[in-house]
């Protein structure tokens, strides 16, 4: 969940989803047996010194679980990640497993990939291959499809269903000179598994779906978003903050209310209920 998008801090029915998204994942690791930490950036790890829309250590700690976590360590250069690593091992009092290398029937890791391109401060982020001896399942965190040799390591692995997550199109000066290779990496990577979900950076606004379309018929094959794969109504509610703003106003000190316990999202939520009939939280 970006903090500030377009000036907007996100709107009170973002929050009370991402809530609810968090508590599904404290009860999934209820019964883990593995957990697989991409990278260490705050969208991806609980951390330490979590603000109020993030996943904390301390909510994950209080979760009683023998589930071992993989990754793979991050730089001693960058103090900002690796302070998140050590902050995950000491709050949780659990090994980090280094997941470089490691494999058996049912679970692998590839070698470490570019955070989006190669050589940049965004460091590597870590791949993770499943099967179940009929379908091979891969996931792609924060690949963006601006590195083609990532695109040939995926292809590699011969997946039936991949999930990643697409380019940064909402970051329009990033993007300038990176949107044909992201496309050309995209749609090779799309013609050569079954089933492509993309999401993540991609629909953070709604210029990605058409992406998913465009992507779909051009590779012939089947290009989605995860709420799609899930059977699940599309809740872009970070591309649609805006709108949720102009049809449920917010007082100016809402969020800070949020972040003192002293306000909660489900006023907000009944009236989401309510108004719109794709939602579904």
């Amino acid at each position: 969940m970006g903090i500030l998008r377009n000036g907007l801090m996100p709107h009170p029915v973002q929050v009370g989803v991402g809530r609810i998204i968090r508590n599904r994942i404290l009860e999934e690791l209820e019964d883990s047996t593995d957990v697989v930490i991409s990278h260490f950036h705050g969208d991806h790890t609980p951390l330490y010194d979590a603000n109020p829309y993030q996943l904390s250590v301390d909510q994950v700690r209080q979760i009683p679980s023998n589930y071992k976590i993989w990754a793979n360590k991050c730089d001693e250069l960058n103090e900002k990640l690796k302070k998140r690593e050590e902050g995950l091992i000491l709050g949780l009092n659990k090994n980090i497993y280094e997941a470089k290398g490691q494999a058996d029937a049912f679970l692998s890791f590839l070698k470490p990939v570019p955070h989006g391109e190669k050589g940049t401060r965004h460091g590597n982020v870590t791949m993770t291959k499943i099967s179940d001896c009929k379908n091979v399942f891969l996931h792609a965190s924060d690949i963006q499809f601006l590195d083609e040799d990532t695109i040939d390591d995926i292809l590699e692995c011969k997946p039936d269903i991949v999930l990643a997550s697409g380019p940064p199109i909402y970051l329009e000066e990033y993007m300038k000179g990176r949107t044909e290779k992201a496309w050309n990496n995209a749609l090779k990577l799309a013609k050569g598994v079954k089933t492509l979900i993309l999401d993540h950076h991609l629909l953070r606004c709604g210029e990605g779906l058409d992406w998913l379309t465009k992507l779909s018929a051009s590779s012939g094959n089947e290009v989605i978003c995860a709420a799609d794969f899930m059977k699940f109504e599309r809740h872009m509610l970070e591309a649609w903050r805006a709108k949720l703003y102009e049809d449920m106003l917010v007082s100016a000190e809402w969020h800070q209310l949020y972040a003192e316990n002293k306000a909660n999202a489900d006023e907000y939520l009944n009236i989401a209920r309510e108004r719109y009939e794709w939602f579904r939280y």
